[in-house]
């Protein structure tokens, strides 16, 4: 008995040294491992480290379309922007830049003030050919038709550089007349016409320039701005100091276009034969009556009547003015250019003159604006 326990001990020894050997050797091999993996990773400078913890949302797509006619570097770059949240820079670009739309580019009339900073000796005043050209010391003739402020700088900054004139040139190029694009006034001011300098000049300025509105004016005002598709409009007050919101910026190649208020004359035997405005509302019989101080007492009423322009000729409207006056019958409103003439009591007209009569009358009125 005693030999075959110790036949089992010595086997169990044997055996229990062998699983120290087996698990020494797999530590060497796993320690080899790690020391190679360790070498390939400070090499390449590639992490091989897992993350512990998966993102919460992993980062959407970007769609191929987004991407199209970028490099491939260009679209890693957007892709990674994407990912992060951050906006993409161009998006900026894009919500900061000027609309084209309101750029103003030079031409043929333009007078320039061309600097170059910290070389006084480059400093021009110069004038657009009708070529749309501009001579500048250094570089000769330069063409600017057509471009814009910034495009005109970056070009000349580049003929400076590329002929080694200046070092890293910076260009500043100032519009001090902007005869090329002048802005027209039309309709009701004293002096329309083309006035080229307007530059950094508001809409009352300008109105001033052209010496101020007729007395039939409308503060109905339209600005036609190229390459937009609607005009600017803007009512303004009759006093223009009380609200200044509509005094904008005009640029060259505006068109301001000053309407012709509606006027609706009152003539005949009336208080005050008068022409009256009324661009900001509308009038009535009565109304219009009254503002001309009402009816004489030589007034016929029965023969009060509208003088009415019609395309097809003039009309005459009878009115039974007394019974207006006495709320029997309804007010009338009144149209644009609308003639509201009251006879005198037993004044006779000559047949077929009555148009003639009334139209004599009209054009030595006052005009008078209504303020509703």
């Amino acid at each position: 008995m005693e030999s075959g326990t110790s036949s089992f001990t010595g086997r169990g020894r044997v055996f229990f040294l062998s699983l120290i050997a087996i698990f020494i050797a797999l530590f060497a091999v796993g320690a080899s491992f790690a020391q190679e993996a360790s070498g390939t990773q400070s090499q390449t400078g590639v992490s091989t480290q897992v993350p512990t913890q998966l993102p919460e949302q992993a980062p959407a797509q970007l769609p191929a379309a987004e991407l199209a006619g970028q490099t491939p570097a260009q679209a890693a770059v957007s892709a990674s922007g994407a990912a992060t949240g951050s906006p993409a820079k161009t998006s900026d670009m894009n919500k900061d830049s000027p609309d084209a739309s309101t750029l103003v580019k030079l031409g043929p009339g333009d007078l320039l003030e061309v600097n170059v900073y910290n070389v006084p000796e480059l400093t021009s005043k110069v004038r657009v050919s009708n070529g749309g050209d501009v001579y500048l010391p250094l570089i000769d003739y330069v063409h600017v038709d057509g471009l814009t402020q910034e495009e005109a700088q970056t070009l000349v900054e580049k003929r400076l550089e590329d002929g080694g004139f200046v070092r890293s040139p910076h260009v500043t190029i100032f519009v001090d007349e902007a005869a090329s694009q002048g802005v027209t006034i039309l309709g009701e001011v004293m002096k329309s016409g083309i006035y080229p300098d307007v530059a950094d000049h508001k809409l009352y300025e300008v109105i001033a320039e052209a010496g101020g509105f007729t007395a039939t004016a409308s503060r109905k005002i339209s600005v036609i701005r190229r390459n937009l598709a609607e005009p600017i409009r803007i009512e303004l007050p009759r006093n223009l100091a009380d609200d200044v919101s509509g005094n904008i910026e005009i640029l060259p190649g505006d068109t301001i276009s000053v309407q012709r208020a509606p006027v609706i004359y009152v003539v005949g035997d009336v208080g005050r034969p008068t022409g009256l405005l009324v661009d900001n509302g509308t009038l009535t019989v009565l109304q219009a009556l009254a503002l001309a101080g009402g009816t004489n007492r030589t007034a016929k009423m029965s023969g009060a009547r509208i003088i009415r322009k019609t395309p097809t000729g003039m009309t005459e409207t009878p009115l039974e003015l007394k019974k207006m006056l006495e709320a029997k019958t309804p007010d009338v409103t009144l149209q644009a250019d609308d003639i509201l003439f009251v006879p005198v009591s037993g004044g006779r007209v000559a047949a077929g003159r009555t148009f003639e009569a009334v139209m004599a009358m009209t054009t030595a009125l006052g005009i008078y604006a209504v303020v509703h």
